[in-house]
């Protein structure tokens, strides 16, 4: 059974229980965190980070770390200032899953050989690896299942969930 994390002490600081080996993720934390941060924003007016640490329980350096990100990656801007803070460059109709993993996680591959900028000794013409060809299939399928349904899609569903109950 997964674990969770568990709030300890002030800012909604959370324990790391990756350090304690429970399990590795393909989602890591900075893409949760992205989800959440994008989740609250729209392209219209900017938000406060600050505003959005407390309600989505976030740690504040990893929130700004994750901003930055998603800022160079073009799904997010920045003002500064008293009116200053963070917005969509888009519409959420217009963001999937696979927008935010490959901006968080941008070498992310299932296994090294499956990485552009690896030629695996273990495939080749003469003889190819079978795991590798496997592989590449489940990377093919994940990537697209990641591209099917945009942010706005998922928070749509994920809305009307929470009336029917």
């Amino acid at each position: 059974m997964f674990q969770t994390a568990v709030a300890t002490g002030k800012n909604g600081e959370f324990e790391d229980w990756r350090k304690k080996g429970i399990r590795k993720m393909l989602f890591t934390r900075e893409t949760d965190y992205a989800l959440r941060l994008l989740r609250n924003l729209d392209a219209k007016e900017h938000k406060s980070i600050s505003q959005l640490i407390d309600k989505e329980l976030m740690t504040t350096a990893i929130t700004y770390k994750v901003a930055r990100k998603l800022d160079r990656g073009g799904l997010i801007e920045s003002v500064r200032g008293n009116s200053g803070g963070y917005k969509l460059t888009r519409d959420m109709s217009e963001i999937t899953l696979y927008d935010v993993f490959k901006i968080m996680n941008p070498d992310t591959v299932l296994n090294d050989c499956l990485h552009p900028d690896v030629k695996c000794p273990l495939d080749s013409e003469d003889a190819p690896c079978r795991f590798h060809k496997e592989l590449c299939r489940i990377q093919k399928v994940l990537f697209e299942e990641l591209q099917r349904k945009s942010l706005a899609e998922i928070m749509k569903e994920e809305a009307a969930e929470e009336n029917a109950e």
